[in-house]
């Protein structure tokens, strides 16, 4: 068993601009045997994230918030409690149009690397 707190784990910024905190990592978390990673993202009010592609898929769930989320040529209004899907190799970001923070969980299949993120 594993027990992580969000209050004690560190946030960063990501390449793509999106503040983050890795939630489970198999490479960090070596108790951990799963083949997928999962972070808990923020965007504070106005903010978007760099457009970028991940080598494999990515879900969203919107736990907070409102914006929109682009992926490739196709965009949509993302808000609490959505759910989004996006295919490997997909250009994608996303821009904070909401009053709040928009906060988020990612979940990257096979588990996100950095060699596995490109910036466009």
């Amino acid at each position: 068993m594993l027990k992580k707190s969000l209050d004690e784990t560190p946030e960063f910024l990501a390449g793509d601009k999106t503040h983050l905190r890795e939630i489970l990592h198999p490479h960090k978390d070596t108790s951990v045997k799963i083949g997928y990673s999962i972070a808990h993202a923020r965007l504070s009010v106005g903010e978007s994230s760099l457009p970028h592609r991940l080598a494999g898929s990515e879900v969203y769930h919107i736990l907070e918030g409102e914006g929109i989320i682009h992926i490739d040529r196709q965009s949509i209004i993302i808000k609490k409690g959505d759910t989004i899907y996006v295919p490997p190799q997909s250009s994608q970001f996303v821009n904070n149009t909401g009053s709040t923070d928009l906060i988020f969980i990612c979940i990257v299949e096979p588990a996100w690397t950095l060699d596995s993120e490109f910036v466009d």
